[in-house]
């Protein structure tokens, strides 16, 4: 969807905050698995709800998402020419929304913040009507009180929420409206979402936060104390090989759509390089969520994404 860079899970916090739900969600197929094996939103519109005039909005989307969250960036240039700006927009607006609450010191400056985008998005969508509605849920107040996820499930609906509905707006920029395609967005956005929550848990640790699902860390013994002190203990890397096991879970059956999902649709799940990338990573190392080669960047990823992009492949 989080992934070779401390920069991109900074940027995507707790994966975004946009619900941007254009089509109803396909039903979930998942079930837990022990084992890791071996309407398009222009870039002016962005651009101007941040103040830019619109012969700049372009490359703000872009620098925006090339400093934010380098792994979209990525990929979206990738995809086909008539469709990356759209997509740029829609990326770069997701990465507008998910810095606000670590840029904001109270909670109801964080408000006003959202609010602000919330008549933003109104406003394209009387100046700039979209060929077919996308219903679109901003971050509600819950999410500003630093909740933690109660159990997986929890963290895949708040994915789904927000990077699943993200890849079905990058479909409708690519014209696409298809059952498995749709499908396929869903379990890769969960996976992006998982991968995103373990990548970005130092980080929340460094500020005394810690968003693993409650259930997990209960069914092994693990306080947040645990996680928050960077204990090396068994205990914590089951935690994270849970929940990590969860994420490569989706990727196979996101995967297992491959032959039925147009071909036209691989671009938007090109992603799954970096999901994989770290899935892979996080294995080498047991399951140490805090060890220093995860935070690295993959100076080969943007090799390995066009190579996919070439093979026609997700």
């Amino acid at each position: 969807m989080a992934a070779s860079g401390l920069g991109s899970a900074r940027a995507a916090q707790r994966f975004g905050v946009l619900g941007l739900c254009g089509r109803r969600s396909p039903r979930d197929l998942c079930v837990r698995e022990r084992r890791l094996p071996g309407p398009a939103v222009s870039g002016r519109s962005v651009a101007v709800a941040s103040g830019l005039d619109a012969s700049g909005s372009e490359q703000y989307c872009l620098e925006l998402l090339r400093k934010r969250d380098y792994e979209g960036y990525l990929c979206s240039l990738l995809l086909p020419a008539e469709s990356r700006s759209s997509a740029l927009a829609l990326r770069a607006f997701n990465v507008e929304l998910a810095q606000v609450k670590d840029s904001v010191s109270e909670k109801a400056i964080g408000l006003m913040r959202m609010q602000f985008w919330k008549k933003t998005v109104e406003d394209i969508y009387l100046d700039n009507p979209p060929h077919q509605p996308v219903a679109i849920e901003l971050w509600k107040e819950k999410n500003l009180d630093d909740k933690v996820y109660r159990n997986i499930q929890e963290l895949e609906n708040y994915a789904e929420n927000t990077q699943s509905a993200l890849l079905y707006l990058t479909l409708e920029t690519l014209g696409i409206k298809d059952l498995h395609a749709d499908h396929a967005a869903s379990h890769i956005g969960k996976a992006q979402g998982i991968v995103t929550c373990l990548r970005a848990t130092p980080y929340h640790g460094s500020r005394r936060k810690v968003f693993l699902p409650m259930d997990i860390c209960m069914l092994h013994g693990v306080s947040q104390e645990d996680v928050l002190r960077k204990s090396q203990d068994k205990k914590v890397r089951d935690v994270i090989y849970d929940i990590a096991s969860q994420a490569h879970l989706h990727l196979k059956h996101a995967r297992s759509f491959h032959k039925s999902v147009p071909a036209r649709a691989f671009p938007a799940f090109l992603q799954t390089v970096s999901l994989e990338d770290y899935l892979k990573k996080i294995q080498q190392v047991d399951f140490d969520i805090f060890h220093p080669s995860l935070q690295r960047r993959n100076a080969l990823l943007p090799l390995s994404l066009y190579i996919q992009s070439w093979r026609k492949r997700y």
